[in-house]
């Protein structure tokens, strides 16, 4: 081990004597950086996209994908951070579709979405690792809104996600690794890194040093005896099967050890080291009196929304400053040794010998855990059979070889360990941060001098904020005023935000209101897009005119998934069959590059206080009761679901819900004949069941064992009326409301990348997904509708490949009301007349549109306009021109 430390060394040796021989020829520091874009990844990059760029030039950014953020949220708040900073030209990177095949071929850009030992050939799998992130609130889904704070703060960029454009996280590593010597920066999970090491082990020599913030080493106390925290290594909450583990290397422990054992030299910011600088009460305080520049606003109200939200009283001790330490402590080192010194101005370094656990004992076993072992002659990657990698791989949170009946648990995946003998490597080490030297000062640590002074800077600062730019966007909502309607049947539709259902959500806003009257919305987390998604159900709403339409968070969980113990997290056996790249919910949650350039509503996911007393996120459940406690006596309201059914499936057991229910509309199931298969491509065993069954089975089966009156469009029928040529066309004969133009340019984007791509096969899927609506809102003469009824059931135990099934079942008494036929042609004209109308049409056709409404003086600042406004096309950002006497 002497040895690799010489090694290591001589190469900085050899850095040092290139330098000093050379002072006039210096060139700056070219960097990479891999982010999850959490909170303090946020922070990190505005502290180094605000250094001399002639010292330290960040050159590229790749996002990894599973971890805290999820890959379309995540690139897009990337894409916005780098525009307010005036760095559009650094490139962006985020996903892939390459898979990894049973022979350890590794094909080019795969995306990272899963853990190396994981990937399969689709970005489809499971989240033994993932699900120590909680999906919903305290996890992903405040990560992706950044607690509310990005959409409100923050300024839409001008790059976006597009399908099939997207600049890989594999193609821009390669690109930028390519270019020369680079330094490379890791903050998060280390998948996507290790799988360019892998893959292109001939590169490795351009890489200068890697910096990573990741593991931890030693145990520490937070200098608070009593912390939840207190003699545990790791940060895994809950620690009960895992004590060991910090999340960026439990994330996926392969990767971390592969790096890690690259032989490229590393230093590493471990826990041990960013628990002595904790976000203190004092430093707080002196970054809220000093905000000079937009991107030092942002920074603090973000922090502040993270310490208002806080789980416990314990923030000023328990958030760190992990990644913005670790660039801090990075760019000091490489600053000392181009200046040849070799001491660093904000931590304590040491050399210690370490590797990273990826099994634990005893080795050589096959116990179904470990996919590099079990079923293969040979072991995956060269893996030795009975070496380091050959143990049980930890399942997931309460894996029951991990458990201890009293005590905490004893797996150590993703434990960066101190050893000796032939897995040990150097690693130059982190253990703590340095006091300030101005004794005088408010400030406990050196680096927190650094970073307000950074950020603050006037050079090379920020654009301005959204409220700067529009001071009405707050608080202008834009509700309709439908005076003596009388109002149709009241209806709540419950979405998983999938493309269809999009759709089928402007066709409801379009009907009207003497027909359907839209109480509200209910939003599925455990389908097609993620939690966050939300936004953009406010924002379809905000265009059309309905910002008076409650939306309610469901669980993000199917029931029976989330963990007694700790609700926050569980497994994922059936949302696993979502892809997570393109086709699924990367495509989803930016609605296939097209939500960019929707309106932005003043509504968003978010929580309550005192300086956004507008946020705090009501739930399903909350808008159901409300909406109930609405209705005048004997009425009653209509359901249409378009997802997993898991929000009716909590509505259901509350008392009078089959009285108040007058029916419920249910898109999806399957019932099968002549060997007519479901549509659960990403499952192959299972041949029979469709997505809305299959995504929560538990919840399916309750609703068909209800007594409510269900009428059903099942997957047979979607399919005979899904024509993308029919329905477009239809689409092109209608007037151009902006509705109409927005379905049009959705649909034809679908139906292109269903011929271009395999990973898009299925998007017929999404276009059969409208007809539960137009059965239950039209009035069209010919569309002739016919029924049948029979007796099902659900499966909703066993195995993967009979989960989520319809069967007919004749010992049951009650009958669903099945739709077994109607007229295409019909069907496609009433849908795209109803979106040409001009009643009921969008008020603003587009952000671009919003902005120029919101940034122009007169008296109709921020009223709609008619839709007979020319159409204009501009990168795929659809906006009207408002005519001449819009503004007053």
């Amino acid at each position: 081990m002497m040895v690799g430390r010489a090694v290591w060394m001589l190469t900085v040796i050899g850095w040092l004597g290139v330098v000093q021989l050379n002072p006039v020829e210096a060139h700056p520091h070219r960097i990479l950086v891999d982010t999850d874009v959490n909170v303090d990844d946020v922070l990190a990059l505005f502290y180094l996209l605000k250094q001399n760029k002639t010292e330290f030039d960040l050159k590229a950014i790749t996002v990894n994908t599973n971890g805290w953020s999820d890959a379309g949220h995540a690139v897009h708040y990337v894409y916005d951070i780098l525009s307010v900073m005036d760095r559009d030209d650094i490139p962006v990177g985020v996903g892939g579709e390459g898979g990894i095949f049973p022979n350890d071929t590794i094909q080019p850009n795969v995306g990272g979405y899963l853990p190396i030992i994981d990937q399969g050939p689709s970005t489809a799998g499971g989240c033994r690792y993932r699900q120590s992130i909680p999906p919903g609130q305290s996890g992903r889904l405040d990560v992706n809104t950044n607690y509310g704070m990005r959409k409100g703060l923050l300024p839409k960029g001008n790059r976006k996600y597009v399908p099939l454009q997207q600049p890989t996280a594999q193609q821009v590593m390669k690109d930028a690794i390519s270019a020369g010597p680079i330094t490379v920066f890791l903050m998060g999970i280390q998948t996507n890194f290790a799988i360019f090491l892998m893959t292109n082990p001939h590169l490795k020599k351009n890489i200068k040093h890697i910096y990573a913030m990741g593991g931890a080493v030693r145990s520490t106390c937070l200098g608070n005896p009593t912390s939840v925290l207190c003699g545990d290594i790791g940060n895994l909450f809950r620690p009960d099967s895992n004590p060991y583990g910090e999340y960026n290397i439990f994330g996926d422990p392969f990767a971390a050890y592969t790096v890690l054992h690259s032989g490229i030299p590393v230093t590493l910011v471990p826990l041990d080291a960013t628990r002595t600088i904790p976000l203190d009460e004092p430093f707080f305080k002196a970054f809220e009196k000093k905000q000079d520049t937009y991107e030092a606003q942002y920074c603090f109200q973000s922090l502040k929304m993270v310490r208002d939200t806080w789980s416990n009283d314990e923030f000023y001790k328990e958030f760190c400053l992990w990644d913005p330490f670790m660039v801090g402590v990075a760019l000091s080192q490489m600053h000392s040794l181009e200046r040849g010194h070799r001491e660093n101005e904000f931590a304590k370094l040491e050399y210690m010998n370490l590797t990273v656990v990826t099994s634990n004992r005893p080795y050589g076993i096959s116990d179904g855990s470990n996919p590099l072992i079990d079923g293969h002659l040979i072991p995956k990657f060269g893996v030795q059979k009975n070496g380091v990698h050959s143990g049980h791989v930890q399942t997931g949170m309460e894996d029951p070889f991990c458990l201890i009946k009293e005590g905490k648990g004893k797996c150590q995946d993703g434990y960066t360990k101190e050893t000796t003998g032939a897995e040990a490597v150097t690693v130059l080490v982190a253990t703590g941060a340095k006091r300030d030297r101005d004794c005088n000062s408010i400030r406990a640590k050196d680096f927190y001098g650094s970073f307000l002074d950074v950020i603050n800077r006037p050079k090379k600062t920020g654009r301005p904020n959204i409220r700067t730019q529009f001071p009405l966007h707050e608080s202008v909502l834009r509700k309709p005023d439908f005076g003596k309607k009388l109002m149709g049947k009241a209806l709540i539709f419950d979405m998983d935000m999938s493309a269809g259902d999009f759709l089928v959500l402007l066709y409801l806003l379009k009907l009207p209101v003497e027909w359907v009257n839209l109480k509200g919305i209910l939003v599925s987390a455990n389908g097609w897009a993620t939690a966050a998604t939300i936004d953009v159900v406010y924002d379809i709403l905000h265009m059309m005119g309905r910002d008076d339409i409650p939306v309610g968070l469901g669980n993000v969980f199917a029931v029976g998934q989330s963990y007694s113990s700790f609700s926050s997290l569980g497994d994922c056996t059936y949302i696993s069959s979502i892809p997570q790249g393109s086709g699924g919910s990367l495509d989803s949650d930016t609605l296939y590059g097209f939500a960019h350039a929707l309106p932005r509503s003043p509504r968003r996911y978010g929580f309550s206080t005192k300086e956004f007393p507008r946020l705090g996120q009501p739930t399903a459940l909350d808008v159901w009761k409300s909406i109930v406690k609405s209705l005048d006596p004997g009425s009653k309201i209509t359901l249409l679901t378009n997802g997993p059914l898991t929000n009716l499936a909590e509505i259901i057991p509350f008392e009078n819900s089959d009285s108040v229910v007058e029916d419920v509309y249910i898109v999806g199931g399957h019932i099968h004949h002549d060997n007519e298969q479901g549509n659960l491509f990403t499952i192959p065993s299972n041949k029979y069941a469709e997505y809305n069954m299959f995504l929560d089975p538990l919840a399916a089966k309750a609703v068909f064992d209800s007594k409510l009156n269900i009428t059903l469009i099942p997957l047979g029928i979607q399919k005979q009326v899904s024509s993308f040529q029919n329905i477009l066309d239809k689409l092109k004969l209608t007037d151009s409301t902006p509705e109409a133009v927005f379905a049009r340019h959705l649909l034809s984007r679908l139906w292109k990348l269903k011929q271009k791509h395999h990973r898009y096969r299925h998007m017929d899927t999404f276009l059969g997904e409208i007809l539960g609506a137009v059965i239950l809102g039209s009035s069209h003469p010919q569309l002739n509708p016919t029924f049948k009824f029979t007796p099902l059931k659900v499966v909703a135990e066993g195995d993967v490949s009979v989960i989520g099934q319809l069967l007919v079942d004749e010992h049951r008494s009650k009958m669903v009301k099945i739709l077994s036929s109607v007229n295409p042609e019909a069907y496609h004209e009433e849908f795209a007349n109803i979106l040409g109308e001009q009643k009921q049409s969008a008020v603003v056709a587009s952000f671009v549109e919003e902005n120029m409404v919101m940034g122009c003086p007169g008296p109709n600042r921020g009223s709609g306009f008619t839709s007979s406004r020319p159409l204009i096309h501009s990168n795929d950002n659809l906006f009207f021109c408002p005519a001449d006497d819009a503004f007053g």
